[in-house]
Formats: C-alpha cells, structure tokens, sequence
C-alpha cells in the first residue's frame, strides 16, 4: 500500500522522483542538485552571457574555510533545484512559495546534517557576492544597486553548465572527504 503523499512528483536529472511540496531528505541527491544548478541561470538570465547558480554557489563556498560554513555555502541556493531560482523582487510575492522552498531547504539540510537555519556569514556573502556579479556580468545599471555590504572582491568568468556541474561536485567532495562526514 502506498503512502499518500502532499502534491505530485517531479523526475529529477538522476531519474529519481522528488515530491517538491513533500519533500524528504533521502530523496535529495547531490547530483541532482549540482546537475539543476548548474543548468539554471543567475538573475533570471538577465545576465550578458548565461551565469549558473551553481557557479555562483562554488563562489560562496570558497570563500569560507570550516566545514560547515563551505557546505552551507555551497548548498544556500539548492532548494532552487527543485523549486527553481525566483528573483528577489517577484519571490516575496509568490503567496506560499517561501514556505515550500523552507521545506524542501530543510529536507536538504536534514540529507547534508546542516543546521537548519543558514549562518549569518552566508547571508553576508551571498549579498556581498551581488556587487561583484552586477560589475562582472550584468550591463550597467539603470540606477545603482542599494546593497548593504561591500563586495567579495572576486571576479567572475562564467563557466559552461557542465564545467559548473563538475565544479560544484569537485566542491562537495572536497568539503565532505578532506574534512570528515557525508563522502
């Protein structure tokens, strides 16, 4: 007998089913994650050449060093391989599009034992990485962007979707082999 479950399926990159509004840890698949990431556009594409999500979440990554923090950086925006990646400025608007994305975050940091709250360092490079990214890889700006924080610092070369993908797992396997836990 089958358990009911909230919602339909999806078919994943790896053939596996993942039910976006029941999410569960043991159908998160790394490559799955890696192989959507990296073939998902930054800015809703409106970059001026294609710029991943996944490349963008190596880039955070690597600018930590604890174990933790780097697989936090490198998994901030994995919900986005199930739910895809919304612009800030529509996704408040998306009546219970935060409450799924929360859930399948948390299946995601319950299949990678992370805390389920992102840490504040994070959040500060995710936001800092923005000013590097409009500088690198958007046309000017209409008017300037208001950001809080100064920028990583860092330049972007956008990479080809399966350079990301490889990147982003030479990532994860680097994060959970070197230093101890999910391999």
């Amino acid at each position: 007998m089958s358990v009911l479950r909230k919602g339909d399926w999806m078919q994943t990159a790896t053939g596996r089913e993942f039910w976006p509004l029941d999410p569960r840890p043991e159908e998160v698949c790394i490559e799955d994650i890696a192989h959507a990431l990296a073939n998902q556009c930054r800015f809703a594409g409106h970059c001026r050449q294609f710029y991943s999500v996944a490349q963008h979440s190596v880039l955070v990554s690597r600018q930590f060093s604890g174990r933790e923090v780097r697989l936090w950086g490198l998994l901030h925006d994995a919900s986005e391989a199930y739910v895809v990646d919304v612009p800030r400025p529509l996704k408040l608007f998306l009546s219970g599009y935060g409450e799924i994305e929360d859930r399948v975050m948390a299946a995601i940091c319950d299949r990678f034992d992370l805390p389920r709250e992102m840490p504040k360092e994070i959040r500060v490079a995710d936001t800092a990485i923005l000013a590097d990214e409009a500088r690198d890889i958007m046309l000017p700006p209409p008017r300037p962007w208001t950001l809080p924080y100064d920028p990583l610092g860092i330049s972007i070369e956008p990479w080809s979707p399966s350079f990301a993908k490889d990147q982003f797992l030479w990532e994860y396997r680097n994060i959970v082999n070197r230093q101890g836990g999910l391999g």
